[in-house]
C-alpha cells in the first residue's frame, strides 16, 4: 500500500510597511518544508531588494535596513525559484491575508504574467484556526508558543525563515499532535529506541512497596465507592 505523500510549506513573509495598497513591498521570504507532518531539511529563504525605503516602524520590527538589501536580488529575479519551491504545496501562513495580499502584489507587478498565488498553491491561515480553537485567548505566535511551550527566547526581532521554522512547530502542536523531527522513517523505531534508552550507569530505581496500613485504607475506599454507585471497576 502507497501513502500518500503530503506535502506542507510553512511561510512568512517580511515588508517595508504595512499596506501593498500604499506602495510597500516584500523584503524577505522564509519558507520550511513539511511532508506527512515531519520537518524536512529543506528550506526557502532570501532577501529581496524592494527598490523603495523601508518604513522606520518595520525596520523595527524586523531590523532589516534599506543598506542591507541594496545588493539583493529584486522579486522577479527569485520569482521562479520560490515557485519551484512551493508550487502544489499547501501553505502554512499566520494571518495569511497580509502575506498572500503582498505576495500576488508582487506577481502582479512582474512583466510577464504569472497569476496569482492561488493558481499554485493552496492556504491554510493559523490565525482563524487558533481563533476558533481558543475562543478569547490571544493568537499572535508568540502567545501560541506560550500556550504550546514552544521555546521562542531566541526571536528577539521578526524574520522571515525564524518565523516560518516556530510557525512550523506551533502548526504541528496544535493540529494535533505528535510529530516527530525526523526526516526519514527508514530505522525510525531504532532511532526513537536509542534516544529513551537509559544509561546502563545509572542508579538503581528504588521500588516503593504500600504497607499493609495503606492496602487496608485503599480496600476501605474501593468497598465506599462499590457501595455509593454499585460498582468499582478496580474491585473487578
Amino acid at each position: 500500500m502507497t501513502v500518500k505523500k503530503v506535502r506542507q510549506i510553512v511561510l512568512d513573509t517580511e515588508t517595508t510597511g504595512l499596506s501593498p495598497q500604499d506602495g510597500h513591498r516584500i523584503i524577505e521570504i522564509g519558507c520550511v518544508e513539511l511532508i506527512n507532518r515531519r520537518l524536512t531539511n529543506h528550506s526557502f529563504h532570501v532577501y529581496i531588494n524592494p527598490n523603495r525605503l523601508i518604513d522606520d516602524g518595520a525596520i523595527e520590527v524586523h531590523g532589516i535596513t534599506n543598506e542591507f538589501l541594496e545588493d539583493k536580488p529584486l522579486f522577479e529575479d527569485i520569482i521562479d525559484d520560490y515557485l519551484d519551491f512551493t508550487k502544489g504545496a499547501e501553505l502554512i501562513i499566520h494571518n495569511a491575508p497580509f502575506d498572500v495580499g503582498f505576495l500576488n502584489h508582487e506577481l502582479s507587478l512582474l512583466k510577464h504574467n504569472k497569476g496569482r498565488l492561488e493558481d499554485y498553491s493552496t492556504v491554510f491561515d493559523t490565525l482563524p484556526f487558533a481563533r476558533k480553537k481558543h475562543p478569547g485567548a490571544r493568537a499572535s505566535l508568540d502567545a501560541l508558543c506560550k500556550r504550546y511551550g514552544i521555546d521562542n527566547s531566541h526571536r528577539e526581532l521578526h524574520g522571515a525563515l525564524l518565523d516560518a521554522e516556530i510557525l512550523a512547530e506551533v502548526y504541528l502542536a496544535m493540529t494535533g499532535g505528535q510529530f516527530s523531527l525526523l526526516d526519514s522513517d527508514e530505522n525510525e523505531e531504532e532511532k526513537i529506541q536509542e534516544i529513551i534508552r537509559l544509561s546502563a550507569d545509572r542508579p538503581r530505581l528504588k521500588v516503593v512497596s504500600c504497607t499493609e496500613k495503606e492496602l487496608e485504607a485503599h480496600q476501605q475506599r474501593l468497598d465506599a465507592i462499590t457501595k455509593e454507585s454499585g460498582e468499582c471497576i478496580w474491585n473487578k
